[in-house]
């Protein structure tokens, strides 16, 4: 018998394998795509994420791979409205990291391995799971052939449409947003540097991040999901609202994207546990997702060593339910505060809006309080 089956190998899953393995646990994880996705939407990690991977080893190497935004700047019609600077926040990460989900899942990939090569069991599909007194069977499916893993424990985070989720009956509140996206990653033809840029626009929001190569990531609201759109309409979307040049064939990914938010009943299901996207899937705008299941994991695993080793936690654990919820809430709310700024607006209400945002940022404690929600370390 397994101590942890975990079933994901997305950050949140294989962040927490690795924390287990560490201390000695027997661990498996159970993954359904063959080989990682080599694009990502998520970006962000925040200093408390950067933190907690810490703790195996490969934040300073993920430091080294992506670009520290350390400043941001709003903008409209030209103009700055708002400064924040992040050098406030506590080291010794007083930043946001810009890195591709890709390359954090490929470190945290690379550390579970070299903690037990045999640890990551994919492609192989995990389609249910039976309770018993003492233990989960996880059934999976590969090629035809059904198979099972025994473990004391489950950790659930196989994403926003998960199905062992569902398989267990865990009720979840759904929310479709009407904002949609468009995003690409282009050579950076800016001179915004290592900034973080929003063009507050008349209309809609152009958000614009840097990326380590040389590259720059494009964010644009559109009126309808473009399902059919090109690296040409991005790069005239662009400069229409911004006046920034963006050359379409330089483009190394395309996406457009709707928005929706998933929130499941429990995260502490007794034996099984849900954490990352398959318990709360939050709107990309803002980029806090990816930093939010890390740290379910990150305050998670200490609870779980200690039920492996006998301990009575379930008072514990219902109470890290609670706080995870409550911060995934949060989360939530600040994205969805973005995309209320970032979408259209009439010549009036932009005036409004805009004269609203300069007056707030001459205040140096809000401007130090955004930089701490936007970077989540009111979390940390």
């Amino acid at each position: 018998m397994l101590d942890v089956v975990v079933v994901g190998a997305g950050p949140s899953g294989l962040f927490a394998a690795a924390l287990l393995l560490q201390q000695g646990f027997t661990v498996r994880v159970v993954e359904q795509r063959s080989e990682p996705g080599s694009h990502s939407r998520a970006i962000g990690l925040h200093p408390p994420g950067l933190a907690a991977l810490d703790a195996v080893s490969v934040g300073a190497d993920l430091t080294e791979q992506g670009v520290k935004i350390r400043h941001g700047k709003a903008r409209s019609q030209g103009n700055i409205i708002a400064s924040l600077d992040f050098s406030s926040l506590p080291a010794p990460y007083p930043f946001v990291l810009a890195i591709g989900q890709q390359h954090t899942e490929a470190a945290l990939r690379a550390r579970v391995l070299a903690l037990d090569a045999s640890a990551i069991e994919a492609p192989l599909t995990a389609v249910s799971m039976v309770s018993g007194p003492s233990s989960f069977r996880v059934r999976t499916s590969a090629q035809g052939q059904r198979g099972e893993f025994v473990a004391r424990f489950a950790i659930i985070a196989d994403g926003a449409k998960s199905v062992l989720r569902e398989s267990m009956g865990v009720r979840t509140r759904h929310r479709k947003y009407a904002d949609t996206y468009l995003m690409g990653d282009f050579a950076d033809s800016t001179n915004y540097g290592a900034q973080a840029v929003l063009h507050l626009e008349p209309a809609g929001v152009v958000e614009s991040f840097p990326l380590a190569g040389g590259l720059r990531r494009w964010v644009a609201r559109t009126d309808q999901l473009q399902t059919t759109a090109t690296t040409q309409l991005l790069a005239e979307i662009v400069a229409d609202r911004t006046g920034c040049a963006v050359d379409p064939a330089t483009a190394t990914m395309l996406s457009p994207f709707s928005v929706q938010a998933t929130t499941a009943a429990r995260m502490y299901c007794g034996r099984a546990i849900i954490i990352g996207d398959a318990a709360h899937e939050i709107s990309p705008i803002g980029g806090q997702g990816m930093t939010l299941g890390l740290l379910d994991a990150a305050t998670l695993v200490p609870l779980l060593a200690g039920a492996l080793r006998g301990q009575d936690v379930d008072t514990q654990m219902h109470s890290w339910e609670r706080r995870r919820q409550g911060a995934a809430a949060s989360a939530r709310r600040q994205a969805e505060v973005n995309m209320t700024l970032g979408r259209p607006l009439g010549p009036r209400m932009l005036m409004g809006r805009n004269a609203t945002i300069s007056t707030v940022a001459r205040s140096t404690f809000i401007t130090e309080w955004v930089a701490r929600r936007f970077t989540m370390t009111y979390q940390s």
